[in-house]
């Protein structure tokens, strides 16, 4: 399970320093999974928030090589432009902690490390620092000009990918097209099969209306949207079914399928994490990169305390690990 040669490591972003995200990452150095991770944060800021909670951890600067083991932490430094506190969120850090994405996708593209997982980030301080921002899953699309990148939610054994994610539900509608949701399945599809090596994937799409449109008498876009987009991916000889009711379509009355397409945010999120909550996954599709986060935010009201649970971010490792076969 060595990792102290390039390219070998996964590298994970400590996301929101006034949040749990750091602490996640500290927990990290008592599992076998230390050996496998670069943290991008503040090594500084680091090492105050393990003192604060009493763990004992060593600290070793990246120098292109991940030489950690269990016990330690093998840091790259991002220095942060002002001081963290728990629970404090300070516009002045946004800058830092995008470059410290910034660098982690150069590495993966790179080949310097395997893939991505990252902790939580506040979307809203990086707004109010004049920043436009959008998400993880945006800005990485950004990053590595993927134009089209797909959330997908893994928890077990229950996948589920949204075809819209951060929108106001009354634009939901207009933003769904034909093309849009063929897009995604062909994203879908592919990445099933390449990452999670999956040869005939089945996948399930949502109606957007209750009943999927109960024929038209409660909305028009399954009929006119989500159905065309379903037969032009059958037609392309992907396994695809629906548009399906969402009330239904996560029921074994609708059958095996090894992913779910939802239509919206609030329509797959809230299944997922029912199932799975503490231990789902986040993942983004539609990447040249891996790329695996956890299901949760940045939890400011219990920062600095040490209750954070961990089972998120210990199943996103694992399952990058899994994908880059390390």
């Amino acid at each position: 399970m060595s990792t102290d040669t390039q390219g070998r490591s996964l590298v994970l972003t400590a996301g929101e320093p006034a949040g749990i995200g750091p602490e996640l990452c500290l927990a990290m150095a008592d599992t076998e999974w230390a050996e496998k991770l670069v943290v991008v944060a503040d090594a500084d800021m680091l090492a105050e928030r393990a003192e604060m909670l009493g763990l004992s951890i060593k600290f070793i600067a990246y120098d292109g090589r991940n030489v950690a083991q269990q016990g330690t932490l093998c840091v790259l430094n991002q220095p942060l432009a002002s001081k963290a506190k728990c629970g404090a969120l300070d516009t002045a850090n946004a800058g830092s902690l995008l470059e410290g994405i910034r660098r982690a996708v150069d590495g993966c593209r790179s080949g310097e490390f395997l893939g991505l997982v990252t902790a939580p980030l506040q979307k809203s301080v990086i707004n109010d620092s004049g920043i436009a921002f959008t998400g993880h899953t945006e800005y990485l699309a950004e990053l590595t000009g993927s134009p089209k990148p797909v959330m997908l939610l893994i928890a077990d054994q229950l996948r589920v990918a949204l075809a819209s994610t951060h929108l106001p539900l009354r634009d939901v509608a207009d933003f769904l097209t034909t093309e849009l949701i063929t897009d995604v399945l062909q994203i879908m599809h592919n990445d099933l099969q390449k990452k999670f090596q999956i040869d005939n994937p089945a996948i399930i799409v949502c109606g957007l209306n209750p009943h999927a449109g109960e024929g038209g008498h409660l909305g028009t876009e399954d009929q006119e949207i989500i159905a065309p987009a379903i037969q032009q991916c059958i037609a392309a000889g992907m396994n695809v079914r629906g548009p399906l009711p969402a009330d239904t379509a996560f029921t074994p009355a609708a059958g095996r399928a090894d992913a779910v397409l939802a239509m919206f945010h609030d329509q797959g999120l809230p299944v997922i994490k029912y199932a799975g909550f503490g231990h789902a996954v986040n993942v983004t599709l539609g990447l040249p990169i891996i790329r695996t986060s956890v299901d949760h935010g940045t939890a400011l009201d219990i920062a600095g305390k040490g209750i954070a649970d961990t089972g998120s971010l210990i199943a996103a490792v694992q399952l990058a690990a899994t994908l880059a076969k390390i």
